[in-house]
């Protein structure tokens, strides 16, 4: 597979020049691909950003010749594009929960992330429905809330969005500005380099709609085309599924990428958690 062997290469580039002045756009280049779709494709299929990958790749890197060689602490952060012996002793840390100049004593256990490689797994599963829809700007208003594309905190920060809201009333509020229109999910303002995105939990925004002054945001969704797929069963579980469906089984095969843009679960009126319903996840496409 063609995409395969393009995820491969660029990983292949990121490891002969392992160092925090790695070039996104050049990686990204060298998959015949735009950055916002490679490191977007990167994070699905294996659960950390491009950054989060270098820095424990950079780590596992510098302990191995911490350990092995009399190299100065200052040399090694220098060598991985460090500022300072102190920022990288603060990433070091972090991760190997010790300091550089601990590795050299005796009995330290390291811990190693080994470089990845992309495999495809083809399965018979369940057809993935979807459709292709072209669409002009439209505005949204809603409640959002600042997420890391780093680990979990966007999942527990989402989830707690989604459960204040139907406490505190945001969620009736919305319906009513809709007017009766769905609710969505949207990620936006997706900054892989500062890790960081933006989720919103809003409804389409009619002229004759009224705008809440305190705590709620507006946004312009613009136009752009989509690929609209259906998503059965309970939220969230069935969402994630099929947003992992979509990037490690869809893309791959298909000659879209991502355009960069915001993407939507929409959610009709019923039951989330019954084994019957059904949303959609939209993804902004353009051809590559």
């Amino acid at each position: 597979m063609e995409w395969l062997s393009r995820m491969n290469t660029a990983i292949e580039y990121m490891e002969k020049d392992m160092s925090l002045s790695l070039s996104i756009e050049e990686v990204a280049k060298s998959a015949y691909s735009s950055s916002f779709h490679f490191q977007r494709m990167f994070s699905m299929l294996t659960g950390m950003t491009v950054a989060e990958y270098v820095r424990k790749r950079i780590v596992t890197l510098a302990a191995q010749e911490l350990a092995t060689s009399s190299i100065k602490v200052m040399d090694v952060a220098l060598k991985y594009g460090y500022e300072s012996p102190e920022s990288f002793s603060k990433a070091f840390k972090k991760i190997q929960g010790i300091s550089p100049s601990e590795v050299r004593h005796s009995n330290i256990n390291l811990k190693a992330f080994p470089r990845i490689s992309v495999h495809v797994s083809l399965k018979g599963d369940k057809e993935l429905d979807y459709k292709i829809i072209e669409q002009e700007a439209y505005t949204v208003v809603g409640k959002m809330v600042e997420c890391s594309c780093e680990g979990s905190e966007s999942s527990r920060k989402i989830s707690d969005l989604w459960n204040e809201s139907h406490l505190d009333g945001t969620i009736n509020l919305l319906y009513e500005l809709g007017q009766g229109g769905n609710l969505m999910g949207i990620s936006m303002e997706m900054d892989y380099a500062e890790e960081q995105f933006t989720y919103l939990i809003a409804t389409r925004l009619n002229s004759n709609s009224f705008v809440p002054e305190q705590g709620f945001a507006v946004h312009t969704i613009p136009a752009s085309t989509w690929a609209v797929f259906t998503s059965p069963g309970p939220v969230p579980t069935g969402v994630q599924h099929a947003i992992s469906r979509i990037y490690q089984e869809w893309f791959p095969c298909t000659d879209y990428e991502h355009s960069g843009g915001p993407e939507m679960e929409v959610y009709p009126l019923g039951d989330i958690n019954a084994d019957d319903y059904c949303c959609e996840i939209w993804v902004p496409i353009k051809k590559k």
